[in-house]
């Protein structure tokens, strides 16, 4: 396929209106089992609240919240003016599903956590071209160190929404540690 011709936008109040046109609409065309979370799921503790529990309209809610204090972040991708596409990268201290997880260096630390793109977008370079977004968004927030979470043997779309392994180390990332869950910690400084 020949390279998508994309441009990417940090996530914003003003690309809130984008944000939810793309979620509740072709983010999750081939896999609706995922619409519900709104890409919430990791700004949440999961010591206090019960994940499985939670609606798509409360997490539509909550994201609405966060993009309009700014407290969720992200990048979209746009083809024509629609968004196609979805990296969810912030610092770290934003993702408190993580909190029971620290890293000695998580104050400086920015986090990728999930690519979403649209079906007849995929295999045309969108998700790298986020994660150039997100690298050099995360560096000028002054964050000395990117990492992410890929699964080593993702064997589907849905599995691989973290980012595929290999488009990471094309990128210049490292493996930083293993899961015992079959993933991978990746890092790359900034």
């Amino acid at each position: 396929m020949n390279p998508a011709t994309v441009t990417v936008q940090a996530l914003s109040p003003q690309l809130l209106p984008d944000f939810l046109r793309f979620f509740d609409g072709t983010a999750f065309s081939d896999n609706p089992k995922w619409s519900s979370c709104y890409c919430q799921c990791f700004y949440e503790d999961h010591s206090q609240i019960k994940w499985a529990e939670r609606t798509a309209p409360q997490n539509r809610a909550l994201a609405c919240e966060r993009v309009q204090a700014n407290l969720m972040q992200g990048y979209l991708a746009y083809s024509n003016g629609t968004p196609v596409g979805w990296c969810n990268a912030a610092p770290r201290k934003l993702l408190h599903a993580l909190d029971s997880e620290p890293v000695p260096d998580g104050e400086h630390v920015g986090t990728i956590l999930c690519f979403l793109v649209e079906p007849s977008f995929r295999g045309r370079g969108v998700a790298r071209q986020l994660l150039e977004a997100a690298c050099a968004g995360l560096r000028g927030q002054g964050l000395r160190v990117v990492e992410a979470n890929p699964r080593k043997s993702s064997t589907s779309a849905a599995e691989n929404h973290f980012g595929p392994l290999t488009m990471y180390q094309a990128a210049g990332f490292t493996v930083h540690r293993e899961d015992t869950d079959g993933s991978v910690w990746v890092r790359r400084a900034l």
